[in-house]
């Protein structure tokens, strides 16, 4: 995969030819997920001192299975390698792999693409999401990491690790103001989840503003910000909260106008009649619907 990073600039958004064309789409993407694994997406800065929530989710989901945590966004592999291998051994985990490569072709090496096999588990910890992308896009590692995935198993990441989920993923934007038109940097992703784009640390970075700029250039792409200590558990079209504060779905599937494509670029953005939910710890979501489910 050719990651390419530029900002996205005077393009209007994709519109569908009908509603029933947009729902058969949609359904059919649907069922493709269904038969995959799970996602554990984590907003960054989770919890590793006291309940560990999160962390515990991923252990209870792997069992005695073999996890391989991935430490290629991160300057400092080596000291994040340690810091989980600790962690998760502490949670019940003994069979632990330690994956990390410096360039693309690494990512064809037999040794390399050995740490995958057998493995019921993923996990991309955080730093710089295109080293992700860029190191393992369109390599054998990554086949065998969706083989993970499409055959029931779990795929986890945190912080940069969570931006690579989608087919397309935020690398830039400013934040804590208002965005203008022209304010957009985004990037391929790995693509475990179709029409789905997931910022994190989100409260406490302030991005709304460019969530928002995101569903606005693609209302069929469903926008989701994730609090730090939080995450959102993905399993047959469903996400389920889990964590100390919030997820934010963001639908402009109903959206009745946007300046999203004017000319200027430093214009501040507008955007009407988007639908926004916030949900809290043991919510849930139906993608397909749009839907909060009750409890």
């Amino acid at each position: 995969m050719a990651t390419v990073r530029k900002p996205l600039t005077k393009k209007s958004p994709v519109k569908s030819t009908s509603k029933s064309a947009a729902s058969a789409k949609s359904n059919t993407r649907t069922t493709k997920r269904l038969n995959k694994g799970t996602l554990i997406i984590i907003g960054g800065r989770e919890d590793k001192e006291k309940e560990m929530a999160i962390l515990k989710e991923i252990a209870e989901k792997t069992g005695r299975a073999k996890l391989v945590i991935a430490t290629l966004a991160s300057q400092v592999a080596d000291e994040v390698w340690q810091e989980y291998k600790k962690i998760f051994h502490s949670l019940g985990l003994k069979n632990l792999e330690h994956f990390n490569i410096g360039q693309h072709h690494e990512a064809s090496e037999p040794d390399n693409i050995a740490k995958f096999k057998n493995a019921h588990s993923v996990f991309f910890t955080g730093g710089d999401q295109l080293k992700i992308t860029t190191k393992i896009g369109g390599t054998p590692v990554m086949d065998e990491v969706m083989k993970i995935y499409k055959s029931g198993g779990v795929i986890a990441g945190t912080s940069a690790g969570a931006a690579i989920m989608g087919k397309t993923m935020l690398v830039g934007g400013d934040n804590m103001e208002s965005h203008k038109v022209g304010n957009w940097m985004m990037s391929p992703g790995l693509g475990f989840i179709e029409d789905i784009i997931i910022d994190q640390h989100f409260a406490q970075r302030g991005r709304i503003g460019r969530l928002l700029g995101a569903v606005a250039l693609n209302p069929g792409i469903m926008g989701i910000g994730i609090d730090e200590d939080t995450a959102i558990v993905v399993k047959d079209g469903v996400i389920k909260v889990i964590g100390t504060n919030a997820v934010y779905v963001v639908d402009g599937h109903n959206v009745s106008s946007t300046n999203i494509s004017e000319a200027d670029a430093e214009k501040t953005m507008s955007m009407h009649d988007v639908r926004l939910h916030i949900l809290a710890n043991q919510e849930k979501f139906h993608l397909r619907k749009r839907e909060v489910l009750k409890m």
